[in-house]
């Protein structure tokens, strides 16, 4: 295989996935205190295993919102996703919530007083990338692994198949050739099932929806197909498997095509920059692109707890820059107050937008008229391109 030819692969895991049903409750539960009070702080994980969530970490924020809210929350937002199994049930399951205030040491470094602006709820380093390999400015592997699940979970909500259960996961391997994407190698799909499913019907279901999902002229006869390999997925979901918040960091993101700065997305407040930044830093960005300003853009932006500024701005075009790196980060740095408190102004993070961002992942979703997914706008565009011509 010649050096500029090479295979990427990436994966992605439903809304019923045990982790991604962490996510989606750690998410809803956010929501639920934005929604009473804009700049509650929320910190809160879940873990979940047969018949058993548990609900642990800090918040601060109405006292209306008890324990017992919180365990309508995450029972909710259970059927939501659809587990009615002898092994998870959203109404039988145990819910144990350990949830309490947050710490006053954390909260006299977040929050502002007197000359001190609002500084950041964590120390840590942020990752945004965009790339033209998608009409969403985002990896084509992560992208269609996200797309195939999402089309999986809409028949199966709608009811128009029956037998497939919440869980599942896909994973696309693409080849490339001279950086563009060209055609599928490999995809991958395992869906949990109903008991009387043979794998031939679960194939039978799944196989359209690939066909559907992929780009004409991707899926070739070389293509190589693997739906439910091990032949059954009967028990699936946290009777399975036992999931947390936060464990699938790759598939919220880029699916590894670009790096990441480690820190968790869900049941986060938009005070944490591992969220917030990261939502900046993509927005950024996927901007650059939009704007015609480079074909792929990294940026990295680095904070300190209880400090409002970020300590560092890094932009990397990938040798596909039109225009010079430092001035482009000069011209970002212009166009975004990059502080926690600008972050959250500029993007409106203090809303109720988060659970639909818990599944098929943080980036390349179209920008909602509630607000939801704001840093996927590509508002700033015009305006760097105007300040660097």
């Amino acid at each position: 295989m010649a050096k500029n030819t090479y295979l990427f692969a990436s994966e992605s895991v439903s809304e019923g996935h045990p982790d991604k049903v962490c996510d989606k409750i750690s998410d809803a539960i956010l929501d639920t205190y934005l929604a009473a009070q804009p700049d509650a702080r929320v910190a809160v994980e879940t873990l979940v295993t047969t018949q058993k969530v548990v609900l642990a970490g800090e918040v601060r924020g109405p006292a209306s919102i008890t324990a017992d809210v919180l365990e309508n929350v995450a029972r909710e937002t259970i059927r939501e996703i659809g587990y009615e199994q002898d092994g998870f049930h959203w109404k039988t399951a145990d819910v144990d919530v350990l949830v309490h205030n947050q710490s006053e040491d954390i909260a006299v470094g977040v929050d502002a007083a007197g000359n001190k602006d609002e500084g950041a709820g964590d120390q840590g380093i942020m990752f945004g990338y965009a790339c033209r390999e998608t009409d969403v400015l985002m990896p084509a592997p992560v992208h269609y692994a996200h797309k195939i699940l999402q089309a999986m979970a809409d028949v199966r909500h709608s009811g128009a198949v029956e037998g497939l259960g919440p869980d599942s996961k896909s994973q696309v391997s693409l080849i490339y050739e001279d950086g563009v994407p060209r055609r599928a190698t490999s995809i991958v799909v395992s869906t949990q099932h109903n008991e009387d499913q043979s794998q031939e019907a679960v194939q039978a279901i799944v196989r359209p929806i690939v066909d559907q999902v992929m780009p004409d002229g991707w899926i070739t006869d070389e293509t190589e197909f693997f739906i439910n390999p091990t032949g059954r997925f009967v028990i699936g979901g946290p009777d399975g498997d036992a999931g947390l918040t936060g464990r699938k960091i790759i598939v919220d993101t880029y699916g590894g095509a670009a790096p990441h700065g480690g820190g968790a997305f869900s049941g986060k407040d938009p005070t944490k920059v591992d969220r917030s930044a990261a939502y900046a830093s993509r927005y950024l960005a996927k901007n650059v692109v939009a704007a015609g300003l480079a074909d792929r853009c990294t940026i990295q932006l680095s904070y300190a707890i209880g400090v409002s500024k970020p300590l560092s701005v890094y932009v990397d075009l990938h040798g596909t820059g039109q225009v010079d790196e430092a001035k482009l980060g000069d011209a970002l740095m212009q166009a975004m107050d990059l502080s926690p408190r600008g972050i959250r102004e500029h993007l409106k993070l203090n809303r109720p937008i988060f659970a639909r961002t818990a599944a098929y992942g943080h980036f390349g979703r179209q920008p909602d008229d509630d607000g939801g997914f704001s840093w996927e706008r590509t508002d700033l565009a015009e305006a760097l391109r105007s300040a660097l011509a």
